[in-house]
């Protein structure tokens, strides 16, 4: 490793960064956010610290824009998306190097970010054009009145990305919201900007036309704040706390608001499931991202039958699993984003020990590996009394809890203020689907932790409680970021009201009447 992890990245240079940077919405003042890599803590580069009035002008200039692109057809709008699809994948390589540059991760993790957005780009350029389409709807009274429901741009869409899956989260929300019509407005975590500015220098190269997409890069006390005050619809992905600020700030202007928040992601081993399929698949669960996932599980609940087997076989599986800073598919798990949260995720994992928690595998920095790396943790004997029994810790580690009865595992998995995705672990997939639906969770996997929920494209995907507000994917991920529209003809000059010299007592009896015959009629609605 040299002296920052921008001397490994085959595929970056400085001059790319730099070009990246001159991409972002421009900004008054000058200030600017240094961007560390988290393999070495070295700094590669700055990005425009926007402020307030900044991100008014973006806005503005998004309003113009927005007007322009609305007016041309969904099917155009989709052919922006598809050749956006084919560059994501020809340039790959570029991409995954630089998420694994500015947010540490393992490239295997890294992957994940770019088949996500291109196969987010192929599923609405298919599906959006029927989607948005005008659709004719039943009326009261037929033959009398026609209907149709018509699908309309909300305006300037706001999108407020993470650190932790830097790529796809900026892409994956605005896709939707451009096939929409929408512009957009991406305020990206200040520690990960380049690859949100990446996304849309791809996009622009696809034919997006200029200021339809905007990145304002700067901390969210600031860029963030005045973005929700700017747009006619905000989305989030964070957490909860962040996320409560948000909506209370949409709710007073009365704009719509989507927010993907925390999770403290349960997986239940049921006494029939395959232990050769469930540990590699909880490790993954677990370890994915370096647990930098909200997604990921942070309690497993094992039934007695199997949970001794289950912890010996996960433990030495734990132990195994390689960790390095290079980019290439060798290391299972990256670094922490910085040092902060490297120190959070260790003070869950010390406050539960001083408590009483023993420690199965790892619980402790590794700087021989890298300045910001954690090992992967699991733990058991964990309480009520330790943080990170019922708090969101966000890293590698893991509590291991036993069960006797699996009314009582559900109803421990569900005894949290968080549901966002759990995962059921069982050898009779139908059994585990039955224990699924019993799970207050917006997702629940069988047999997986969190692939096959989120790679549903075609179905909706979010949290339940405070893990959050709305859904991305499927219809719903496009239909939020536009206005219904009812566009109704009348036909006759007849309303609630009778023709003339028909008395309203007639006029009452005859409606009546035909209400009745309409409802016999089994295809009407």
């Amino acid at each position: 490793m040299g002296d920052t992890a921008l001397d490994d990245a085959p595929n970056i240079d400085a001059g790319l960064l730099r070009l990246l940077e001159s991409r972002a919405a421009p900004t008054e003042g000058g200030a600017r956010t240094p961007v560390l890599d988290p393999f070495t803590e070295g700094e590669i580069g700055s990005a425009p610290a926007a402020s307030a009035g900044d991100v008014a002008d973006a806005a503005a200039r998004a309003r113009d824009a927005q007007k322009r692109w609305a007016r041309r057809s969904v099917a155009d709008r989709a052919r922006v998306l598809s050749r956006f699809h084919d560059l994501v994948l020809d340039r790959a390589d570029t991409a995954i190097d630089l998420v694994q540059l500015e947010a540490g991760k393992a490239r295997v993790s890294a992957f994940e970010e770019v088949f996500d957005a291109a196969a987010t780009a192929r599923y609405y350029m298919k599906t959006g054009p029927k989607l948005l389409k005008r659709r004719r709807r039943a009326v009261s009274m037929p033959g009398l009145t026609k209907a149709w429901e018509l699908r309309r741009p909300i305006g300037v869409v706001g999108n407020i990305t993470p650190w932790n899956f830097p790529f796809t989260l900026a892409v994956s929300d605005m896709i939707p919201a451009l096939l929409a019509g929408n512009a957009v407005i991406i305020k990206p975590d200040e520690r990960t900007p380049y690859s949100a500015l990446y996304g849309a220098l791809l996009l622009e190269e696809a034919g997006l036309p200029d200021d339809v997409l905007q990145v304002v890069a700067g901390a969210g006390e600031e860029a963030g704040a005045a973005l929700v005050d700017e747009v006619d619809f905000i989305a989030f992905t964070g957490s909860t706390e962040v996320g409560r600020t948000i909506a209370e700030r949409a709710g007073r202007r009365l704009i719509g608001a989507s927010l993907e928040l925390g999770g403290k992601n349960a997986a239940l081993v049921l006494e029939c499931a395959d232990l050769d399929r469930a540990v590699p698949g909880l490790s993954r669960a677990v370890f994915a991202n370096s647990g930098q996932l909200c997604l990921a599980m942070e309690r497993i609940y094992a039934h007695e039958s199997v949970r001794d087997e289950l912890t010996e076989r996960l433990v030495e599986h734990t132990r195994s699993l390689p960790i390095n800073a290079g980019f290439d598919f060798s290391s299972a798990m990256g670094a922490m984003i910085d040092r902060r949260h490297l120190e959070k995720v260790d003070g869950h994992v010390q406050d539960a020990v001083a408590k009483g928690a023993t420690i199965l595998t790892g619980g402790k920095p590794r700087p021989d590996v890298g300045p910001l790396f954690y090992d992967p943790t699991l733990l058991t004997d964990v309480d009520d009394s330790m943080k990170m029994c019922r708090a969101e810790t966000f890293g590698p580690v893991a509590a291991i809890y036993g069960y006797e009865d699996v009314e009582g595992a559900v109803a421990e998995a569900n005894d949290s203020e968080y549901g966002l995705n759990f995962s059921v672990w069982a050898g009779d997939a139908g059994r585990g689907v039955e224990v699924a639906s019993r799970l207050d969770a917006g997702t629940v996997g069988v047999n997986d932790g969190y692939a096959a929920v989120w790679t549903c494209y075609d179905a909706p995907m979010g949290g339940l409680k405070v893990s959050g507000v709305s859904r991305r994917h499927g219809a719903v991920g496009l239909l939020k970021y536009s206005e219904a529209q009812t566009v109704a003809v009348q036909r006759f000059l007849l309303a609630f009201a009778p023709p003339p010299r028909v008395p309203y007592e007639r006029f009452q009896a005859v409606l009546g009447a035909l209400l009745k015959v309409l409802k016999r009629l089994p295809f009407y609605k």
